[in-house]
C-alpha cells in the first residue's frame, strides 16, 4: 500500500507547513460528502496517532492517512497545479469508478 505526491505538490505542502510554523505532515483522508458519494481531504498533522495512522514518506514529506481511508486511496498520487485563475491539489486515485463534474467528489 502506498501514496504519494508529485514533486510540484512536495513543494507545495513544504510551503505551506513553513508558513505555518509547525506541522509533522499532511493527513489525507475520505469522507462521505459531494454528489459522488465521498470527498477528499487535507489538512495539517501535528501529532500522530500511533495506532490508527499509517504514514507515507514521498521528497521529504509525511502522508498520514488513517487505515480506513487507506482502503479508499491506496495507490494515489497527489498532484498540485494552476489553471488560469485556479491553483489546488489534484488526487489521481486508481481506484475511483467515477468522479462528479467539479472534480470535488469520487465513487469506487
Amino acid at each position: 500500500m502506498a501514496i504519494s505526491l508529485t514533486e510540484t505538490a512536495a513543494e507545495r505542502v513544504q510551503a505551506f507547513l513553513q508558513n505555518r510554523g509547525k506541522g509533522v505532515g499532511v493527513r489525507l483522508a475520505v469522507k462521505t460528502s459531494g454528489c459522488s458519494g465521498m470527498a477528499y481531504v487535507i489538512e495539517f498533522v501535528d501529532e500522530l496517532d500511533e495506532e490508527n495512522d499509517e504514514v507515507f514518506e514521498d521528497h521529504g514529506v509525511k502522508l498520514v492517512v488513517d487505515r480506513k481511508s487507506l482502503l479508499y486511496l491506496d495507490g494515489t498520487e497527489v498532484d498540485y497545479g494552476k489553471e488560469g485563475l485556479n491553483e489546488g491539489f489534484k488526487f489521481n486515485n486508481p481506484n475511483a469508478k467515477a468522479s462528479c463534474g467539479c472534480g470535488e467528489s469520487f465513487t469506487v
